[in-house]
Formats: structure tokens, C-alpha cells, sequence
């Protein structure tokens, strides 16, 4: 499993992970973009409360894309069962 050394957000993190590198980065500029986004909002906050919307954020977005995924997996299997119920039975 692939080691990583990052700066994010100006903290130091070292971790072991399955992605591959362009993931971590992807995953990276995300977070960064991201806290951005919420800091430029205006008010003078503590970085560990900015840290805690941003997760808090991305959460709702991963939750928001799984619900997305359960709705796209339903229409297929109705799909799924509207064509096998559609085919003649075999014998």
C-alpha cells in the first residue's frame, strides 16, 4: 500500500492508502478549494470550526451522491424487472 506525505492546509499528514496518486491530489485540491470557499465567507473563525463545516460539507455531498446512487440502482433493477417479466418463460 502506497505511503503519502501531504501539506494540507498547512498541517503535515502522513498516511497509507489504496488510491492512487492523482486521487490524493484530486482529493487534496478539494479540501483546499473547498476551505477556501469557507474562509473567504467573511467571518473571523477558528480553524478547527472551518475544518468542522468543511467535513461537515463534504459529508452532505457524500451522502447527497450515495442517495443519487441507491435512486440510479432502483430505476435499474425496476428496469431490470420490467424486462425479465416482458421476455416469454422458459420451460
Amino acid at each position: 500500500m502506497p505511503s503519502y506525505n501531504l501539506s494540507v492546509l498547512d498541517l503535515n499528514v502522513s498516511f497509507k492508502a489504496e488510491a492512487d496518486p492523482q486521487r490524493i491530489q484530486d482529493a487534496k485540491t478539494l479540501v483546499e478549494e473547498r476551505y477556501e470557499q469557507l474562509h473567504f465567507q467573511g467571518k473571523q473563525i477558528s480553524k478547527e470550526k472551518m475544518l468542522t463545516f468543511l467535513a461537515l460539507g463534504l459529508a452532505d455531498d457524500l451522502l447527497m451522491s450515495n442517495h443519487s446512487v441507491d435512486a440510479v440502482q432502483d430505476r435499474v433493477e425496476r428496469l431490470v424487472a420490467k424486462i425479465d417479466a416482458a421476455l416469454p418463460k422458459e420451460r
